[in-house]
């Protein structure tokens, strides 16, 4: 009994170091490819659910070329990401259930409201744009050997530089606002609250789970990309894997754990998606034009605005912060957006440009070592800029920086 609760405390109910979590998620992420065919991905499937609320509002969308492209057969339960995204909105919440981390948080001023929804439609649209988010363009496109998932990196950084600058405006630095408790919430009652919690979040990850066992006997790649979805949300939510973190962090208080952690993760997955691809199984690239530049600019610009990304505001939305409803929302209108003048983009900016793999222009081992080498050089410059902003903290006499939380 004893061992039972020390585990529970330990890993389900205390959070994760983000580094050995984001690592395994790198791991996993290249199982998933090798099992399903595809890649970690999510704004896709949520510029299909745009698809289907206009389908509802009775639009036509068979002269929608972005929607050709991207498929729009099926439901989110017949379609392998459809089913991968309800597997981490059930692992999100039961972890956040097991740790009692559950709340309705409510924004504190309409500035907010407007930042959520507003950066993440800018972030929806410019991610789409890009064929990606943080995960096909970054943390999944890179370890495919896509060469647009670099050039949408490199924006994204820049992008989220831009927009950390814009987010320390006074317009939107809203004062903190202390409010007077009468009396402490008897301790007895939260623990009885947690025990409650922790049985309905094991309630819901047990049901799900078999639901998705169920589901590999009968349609083999749906119930392993529920699994995998389910073990994609415990791992953001108890480690708190935030990608806008890792890039406002960098530029606002010298904090490079995430971004170090990110790196580390697309080393790992880069190995385990060489070898399938060495196996036969053909991997996701696009399109290296100026769409994957101008997507990652408004992508990395959108993300530090709204204060959280594609993954980010998944988890903080089932833990009860409602600005994160607005962010969830503002994706899938911005990706939407986006379909809606993919055509007239199109031509000029993306499909006409080739789609470079790696491995084929550098040779399978020249394309593993390139990226290497490139992930290698990213990391060196994380390191270098963590040494220099603290050095230039401490020429100006400041203690160091606490990181910023992405709060509502």
């Amino acid at each position: 009994m004893q061992t039972w609760q020390d585990f529970r405390h330990q890993y389900l109910v205390r959070f994760w170091s983000p580094v050995p979590a984001v690592i395994a998620a790198g791991v996993l992420s290249a199982y998933y490819f090798g099992l399903t065919g595809t890649f970690w991905a999510v704004t896709g499937e949520f510029t299909r659910w745009g698809g289907h609320v206009l389908q509802f509002l009775g639009v036509d969308l068979s002269g929608w070329g972005y929607f050709q492209l991207i498929g729009m057969q099926g439901t989110p339960l017949t379609r392998v990401d459809g089913v991968m995204i309800l597997g981490m909105f059930a692992g999100c919440l039961s972890a956040a259930l097991w740790a009692n981390n559950v709340k309705l948080r409510t924004p504190q001023h309409r500035i907010r409201i407007a930042q959520a929804l507003v950066g993440g439609i800018i972030a929806g649209f410019g991610a789409r744009l890009a064929m990606g988010c943080n995960l096909a363009a970054f943390f999944t496109g890179i370890p495919q050997f896509s060469l647009h998932a670099w050039f949408f990196a490199i924006a994204t950084a820049i992008g989220s530089l831009a927009g950390a600058k814009v987010s320390m405006w006074p317009m939107f630095r809203i004062p903190v606002r202390l409010e007077k408790v009468s009396a402490p919430r008897p301790l007895q009652q939260r623990q009885q609250q947690a025990q409650r919690r922790f049985r309905v979040g094991m309630l819901l990850f047990g049901a799900f789970a078999a639901w998705a066992l169920a589901l590999v006997l009968d349609r083999p790649k749906l119930g392993f990309a529920a699994l995998f979805g389910l073990a994609f949300g415990l791992i953001i939510e108890r480690a708190q894997v935030c990608f806008t973190s890792a890039f406002r962090d960098l530029w606002l208080t010298g904090r490079t754990q995430m971004a170090k952690a990110i790196l580390i993760g697309m080393a790992v997955s880069a190995i385990g998606v060489y070898g399938y691809a060495q196996l036969g199984l053909e991997q996701k690239i696009f399109w290296a034009g100026p769409n994957a530049v101008i997507g990652g600019l408004l992508f990395g610009f959108g993300i530090v605005l709204a204060g959280g990304c594609e993954t980010g505001w998944m988890y903080r939305a089932v833990e009860g912060q409602v600005h994160y409803w607005w962010v969830g929302l503002g994706n899938v209108i911005g990706s939407t957006l986006l379909a809606l003048v993919w055509d007239d983009l199109a031509p000029a900016i993306a499909v006409n440009y080739d789609k470079v793999n790696l491995l084929q222009v550098f040779g399978p081992q020249g394309g593993l070592l390139v990226t290497y080498a490139l992930l290698a050089l990213a990391l060196a410059l994380v390191l270098a800029w963590e040494r220099h902003f603290f050095r230039r903290q401490r020429g100006r006499g400041q203690a160091p920086a606490a990181p910023v939380a992405a709060t509502a």
